[in-house]
């Protein structure tokens, strides 16, 4: 979620191109690690059950699986063309070294099934991918990663929304009245995933207790 901007009113205004546009770029532009896809997938399905997008819930969902499929897709080929100039590229308030490290402790642990998970963990889902063409992934493999992983994301998330109001409506609960505790719903549990696991791990809870305490002294 953007701070200081209103989710619905932002997926009103900029309708199903737009939210393309936007899950393009969090999914293959390295700029777009900041961009809220999970929220703005499940909003969106939410608002299409209203009518808000002026398309149906299945066009909806085929457009955004699209713009998520070629965003990776970019973010390989980006990978596979740049990767030894971003290892020389300093950091700066839009790149980390560490963030393409994370994506490649994701590869270590979880093989080709990171092009999936990483779907689901802000950050890694951006890098992911530009790791995978810096690594020289088989393109066929990743593609087929790709393929499943945007159709459980893009698709899943939105159709999620879209049953949360359609659920809703059956029980004859005003939507407007409650749509912002459903969006902060949905930006809870997008959090909660890269919460969780910078709890577990030990090392980022260090960085994270050593930061605190600085701050507190």
């Amino acid at each position: 979620m953007i701070p200081g901007v209103d989710t619905t009113e932002l997926i009103r205004a900029i309708g199903i191109f737009g939210l393309m546009a936007i899950v393009f770029a969090e999914s293959g532009i390295l700029l777009g690690f900041f961009l809220p896809g999970d929220t703005l997938l499940f909003t969106a399905g939410f608002l299409a059950h209203q009518g808000a997008l002026g398309v149906s819930i299945e066009m909806v969902a085929v457009l955004l699986f699209l713009a998520a499929v070629a965003g990776d897709s970019f973010g390989y080929a980006f990978g596979r063309r740049m990767g030894p100039r971003l290892f020389k590229k300093k950091d700066s308030i839009f790149f980390h070294h560490s963030y393409i490290e994370r994506a490649e402790k994701f590869y270590e642990k979880y093989g080709g099934l990171t092009v999936v998970l990483a779907r689901f963990t802000p950050v890694v889902r951006t890098f992911a991918p530009v790791g995978a063409g810096i690594g020289h992934m088989n393109y066929k493999k990743f593609l087929a990663f790709n393929i499943l992983g945007g159709a459980l994301w893009a698709v899943g998330l939105t159709y999620l929304g879209y049953f949360v109001g359609a659920y809703f409506e059956a029980r004859g609960i005003n939507i407007e009245k409650y749509i912002y505790l459903v969006i902060l719903a949905a930006v809870v549990i997008t959090v909660a995933s890269p919460l969780a696991h910078l709890l577990r791990n030990k090392d980022s809870r260090s960085k994270l207790w050593a930061k605190l305490s600085r701050k507190k002294s």
